[in-house]
């Protein structure tokens, strides 16, 4: 029996989502709120924005909508999940409460610490005069300055030194750059190695681990300049082999489940571990809990299962009846195209040309995150992230090429993105 599908957001990991799931023989009709250009054609956008919860539950009811597949996070935080199922309405997403994993690092933190997870050292703050009393009297020496709250992928700051440290809780607990998020401040050690994200889903008590991929947060080359949401992705990252993938499963995924169940706070959905490999062993960065953008499309780009399956055995508490998940064995890599002045005050409104030559090419996928269509129907530029070049290769250098192949003939004015995305994958597959 076919399902209608509702996909609630707007970037590149929700034409990601709405894409696969179009793909299932389960699928009926698969909307996205409020979606963008690219969703427009690869599904049926609805105009209702993620925060309208009354709303998209209404809309869900009217067309019969049998699965609603919630992409970002401040949707999660705020209850959407338990919003519709206590309309009747089946969501995959965590309840609010779960969702707090993200939505609050001091939550997490502490969680982590109670279920023995291994993370890096930390102290929490709730007034910034006693965050500088903390670094005035320690060492000098780099540390991690995080908000609290909800920034978009942007309330990090690493900082090698106590007076950039010290800046950084002027500008997220004074200057409240990050808003309400930075009313809590959490200062930890800063940890080294390659980061890695393994995301995995789970409805509560079975996890199916999905292969590490590996983002690219600032924007910069060589991994250079401000933080981002974002600048690219590939997957699989062999910095992540086998036998490291299963000791996070044991000693990371199993004991935040348990943990979550034991806080009376079950865990459903996609946990996502954000990890840095350090000389001691992987440690937790954080937790998102909800597929990762731009990690979200070359996973989807190689997943073979029907993702419409998935998740309804995920909603369900099905997920231990569901057999291994089917790959492509070859690699993707994801190249986010962004506009001028991205990650701060950005360009919009500017008209896109070249992305049908790109998506004819074999083996990509354009997926579009900040798009949206002008009246005469020409894509325009909505967002600081604007598009994310995805494409399969033979393995990672050849799945780079292809990516960067299709980068080349898109254009926009003062368009730009990183050149090195998987360069890492590259050199440590031969190493390895």
């Amino acid at each position: 029996m076919s399902v209608n599908v509702l996909v609630i957001g707007n970037g590149g990991r929700e034409h990601a989502l709405a894409w696969k799931m179009k793909q299932s023989p389960r699928a009926g009709r698969v909307f996205v709120a409020p979606g963008n250009a690219g969703t427009a054609r690869d599904a049926e956008n609805v105009p209702i924005a993620a925060d309208r919860f009354d709303q998209l539950i209404a809309f869900a009811r009217q067309n019969q909508v049998g699965l609603t597949v919630v992409g970002p996070e401040a949707p999660l935080a705020a209850g959407i999940v338990d919003a519709f199922e206590a309309a009747g309405l089946r969501a995959f997403g965590p309840s609010k409460a779960a969702a707090e994993l993200e939505a609050s690092k001091v939550f997490c933190k502490h969680l982590l610490h109670t279920a023995d997870v291994p993370t890096a050292e930390f102290q929490v703050f709730d007034r910034p005069e006693h965050a500088i009393r903390f670094l005035e009297q320690r060492n000098d020496v780099p540390v991690v300055v995080k908000a609290d709250g909800l920034a978009a992928g942007k309330g990090v700051m690493v900082c090698d030194n106590r007076a950039q440290a010290l800046e950084a809780v002027e500008q997220i607990a004074r200057q409240k750059v990050f808003g309400e998020a930075g009313n809590r401040l959490v200062i930890e050690e800063r940890l080294v190695g390659q980061e890695a994200s393994v995301l995995a889903i789970t409805d509560g008590r079975t996890i199916l681990t999905l292969p590490p991929a590996q983002d690219h947060k600032p924007a910069g080359d060589g991994d250079t300049g401000p933080n981002t949401g974002g600048m690219g992705a590939y997957c699989p990252a062999p910095v992540v082999n086998d036998e490291t993938l299963h000791w996070i499963e044991e000693r990371v995924l199993v004991p935040t489940v348990h943990a979550m169940k034991r806080a009376r706070r079950p865990f459903r959905g996609v946990l996502y571990a954000g990890l840095m490999l350090t000389a001691q062993g992987p440690k937790v960065l954080e937790y998102n809990a909800r597929f990762g953008d731009p990690e979200c499309q070359p996973l989807l780009m190689r997943l073979k299962t029907d993702l419409v399956e998935l998740l309804l055995a995920a909603q369900a508490g099905r997920l231990e009846q569901f057999g291994p998940l089917e790959w492509d064995p070859r690699p993707a890599v994801c190249v986010v195209m962004a506009a001028e002045g991205y990650p701060g005050p950005y360009r919009k409104g500017d008209a896109i040309r070249g992305i049908e030559e790109a998506d004819a090419m074999p083996d990509v996928k354009v997926f579009h995150a900040g798009t949206a269509c002008d009246p005469a129907g020409q894509v325009t530029t909505a967002g600081g992230r604007v598009l994310g070049v995805t494409a399969l290769g033979e393995n990672l250098a050849l799945a780079k090429l292809n990516a960067y192949r299709a980068v080349k003939p898109i254009r926009w004015t003062g368009a730009w993105c990183r050149k090195d995305i998987a360069d890492k994958g590259i050199a440590a597959g031969q190493n390895g």
